[in-house]
């Protein structure tokens, strides 16, 4: 592999049998993480493999390092390796199956998986060339043979040959053309014949609309010959030019100006009858997270007495629902009429009319591209490229989590944050504490330092109040709304002094439901979060596999459907909670934060059981009565006299001690 900007060659890491072919896809969003991702995925294989027994390998590194793929039903399908694919426009891995001299591309998830493309002839290798923009084109060819595919694979079509908008050939195939090299953009073809011919060709939105057209001869083939788009008008030629005397290649370049050659009138090409599309999405990137929308415009403004039937398409449609709306809006000083396009974008599940035979996963996060063009658009609207946005359905990572706190410890003089701050730190007793499962208990107190830059003041919680934290779902630096989704918490340093107000069975739960113990011993060693909106089980819903049990058990989730709350045991102290979102219906990202509350009120336990405590002060109570009846008694009686003389006598002597004690002094 090279790496162009160090230039140097690195060898890729991972890959242990032969391969003959890399695949990946290129994203131009500076910037954008997600458009990161995209770029650097890259699929290696072998070419004629058999599918069954085929070794392939993936990178998300841009290729420094690989690992092996294995590709859910590979087993089971026949044929050879065509290739495989990152079709992002579809959110799809594809496959390109060859079985019998016919082509077909396997998908890797519902609801495409289900089956496998339509078939198309499949006589000589071909190659697949995805053009920039994440539309789901996909361009196959070979010497002979040139293919189209407008959505990704699923339905493939020959290319036609056109002269003066007639079809001379529906294939490349019968038009004696032997192709050396092809350059493809958004919505432009380049084919370079070894007949020396240049054929140009836009790549339309209707199934059958694309097609080529032959430029007026040129010399400008050779063995060496690239081609290359330099923007969607400008086609340049490099042809290298060796040097005897030097291993340096130099390189004559040629640009073809297609617009200007277009207006060649032997070529019969019809003027575009657009004279502006122009849309405030377009080149853009987009984030819809779970439950949201976005709306987005277009101006189209035809030629005089020229009509236009503009379409506007998104290339996941599992995953993606659009509704359109189209007004005539002014009218220009030149008297054209301008027209204004409507588009509102919302995921195919919320949309009311979606089919789960039809739709994605909503589960999973997917992307989708939104093109706007013109229907049957002239071959000359070379300028006018497709609007396109990409649209990540998937987390907004602008969103974070706040939990109010209104009063805090310091607020109401429980706490000083001055003291808080100056490394304060705070002992949990061994008996009060867990380690986590598959650990061996607390052999000692645990020393726990504030980080008071972290978290602040504590919010403060009365100990006797069932508590629920009241989270805020803000967007950057906008608040958004309250969270009500089903979320837990967990306290940081594993304290245990807390329980939960409802049951399983309180909770309506009909399987048994997940708690911290069962998600943390299935999390040991497979390096995933322990419990997220990915691990997630509802109990709300029956499962054969976990049947609801033991009904008595503490609901751990909060939020919801259900007003669970958590009960605090007699214990004042700092908690430090590690909140996480569950549910996995309100968000695609998995929100998640940490504070701090400070529990006060409780006062200390007592030494003795509640009884004993009640058995002793009743039997202090009698004795009391008893000695205050029977000690009047004793003093009138002639005992009484005796114990009024001694005390008489005890007090004499302690006065006379006194007394000598004071002379001393003196």
């Amino acid at each position: 592999m090279y790496n162009y900007k160090a230039g140097l060659w690195n060898t890729s890491e991972g890959i242990q049998h032969p391969v003959s072919h890399v695949s990946g896809d290129n994203c131009c969003f500076v910037g954008n993480t997600f458009c990161l991702e995209i770029s650097n995925s890259v699929f290696a294989y072998l070419h004629g493999e058999q599918i069954s027994q085929a070794n392939i390998y993936f990178s998300n590194n841009g290729g420094f390092s690989f690992q092996k793929f294995t590709y859910e039903r590979q087993a089971e399908l026949v044929g050879s390796l065509g290739g495989i694919f990152f079709l992002h426009a579809l959110s799809q891995v594809g496959l390109l199956v060859i079985n019998n001299r016919k082509g077909m591309f396997a998908y890797s998830d519902h609801p495409l998986n289900r089956s496998l493309g339509l078939a198309f002839d499949y006589n000589e290798t071909l190659e697949v060339l995805i053009p920039p923009g994440q539309r789901g084109l996909l361009i196959l060819w070979s010497q002979n043979n040139l293919f189209l595919s407008l959505n990704a694979g699923q339905i493939v079509e020959t290319i036609q040959v056109q002269k003066g908008g007639q079809t001379l050939h529906p294939s490349i195939f019968g038009a004696n053309i032997t192709i050396h090299t092809i350059a493809a953009y958004e919505n432009g073809l380049a084919v370079l014949t070894r007949e020396d011919h240049l054929y140009y060709g836009s790549l339309g939105v209707l199934s059958g609309s694309s097609s080529i057209i032959k430029f007026p001869d040129q010399q400008v083939w050779s063995q060496g010959a690239a081609l290359m788009f330099l923007n969607p008008g400008k086609l340049q030629i490099l042809t290298p030019l060796p040097d005897a005397a030097s291993p340096v290649y130099d390189f004559q370049k040629c640009v073809v100006n297609i617009q200007a050659t277009l207006m060649d009138p032997d070529l019969h090409v019809e003027k575009c009858k657009i004279e502006l599309m122009y849309g405030n999405f377009e080149g853009k990137m987009y984030t819809m997270d779970m439950n949201s929308q976005l709306e987005v415009t277009a101006v189209l403004i035809p030629r005089p007495d020229a009509s236009l039937i503009p379409q506007v398409m998104v290339s996941n449609p599992y995953s993606l629902g659009l509704k359109t709306s189209i007004y005539e809006s002014d009218n220009t000083y030149e008297g054209n009429v301008l027209y204004k396009l409507y588009i509102r974008l919302k995921q195919q599940h919320h949309w009311g009319w979606f089919d789960p035979n039809f739709t994605s996963s909503i589960k999973r996060p997917t992307m989708s591209t939104l093109t706007v063009d013109i229907a049957n658009k002239e071959i000359s609207c070379v300028d006018l490229k497709p609007l396109t946005a990409l649209i990540s359905i998937g987390c907004d990572r602008e969103k974070k989590l706040i939990v109010q706190n209104k009063i805090s410890a310091c607020s109401a003089g429980v706490l000083d944050p001055r003291v808080l701050q100056d490394n304060y730190t705070y002992v949990i007793k061994k008996g009060s504490y867990d380690l986590g499962p598959g650990r061996e208990s607390a052999k000692g107190d645990l020393l726990v330092s504030y980080p008071f830059k972290d978290f602040g003041c504590p919010g403060l919680v009365y100990y006797e109040t069932p508590w629920k934290p009241v989270i805020e779902l803000w967007h950057g630096n906008e608040f958004a709304e309250l969270v009500e989704a089903e979320f837990v918490l967990r306290e940081v340093h594993g304290l245990r002094t807390f329980s939960y107000a409802l049951t399983a069975k309180d909770a309506g739960c009909r399987s048994q439901p997940q708690n911290w113990s069962s998600v943390l011993q299935s999390a040991l060693g497979s390096g995933r979060a322990p419990w997220s909106r990915e691990s997630y089980v509802s109990c709300h819903s029956p499962s054969s596999q976990t049947p609801l049990r033991w009904p008595d058990v503490q609901y751990q989730i909060l939020g919801g459907r259900t007003d669970n709350r958590v009960i605090f045991k007699q214990w004042n102290g700092i908690y430090v909670f590690h909140l996480s979102v569950l549910d996995p219906y309100y968000s695609y990202c998995r929100l998640e934060t940490t504070f701090s509350i400070y529990v006060y009120g409780a006062y200390p336990l007592s030494l003795f059981a509640p009884g004993v405590t009640i058995v002793l002060l009743v039997a202090s109570m009698l004795l009391a009565m008893w000695l205050a009846h029977i000690l009047p008694k004793l003093l009138c009686a002639h005992g009484g006299l005796k114990i009024k003389e001694a005390y008489r006598e005890l007090r004499r002597r302690c006065h006379g001690l006194c007394h000598c004690c004071r002379g001393r002094q003196h």
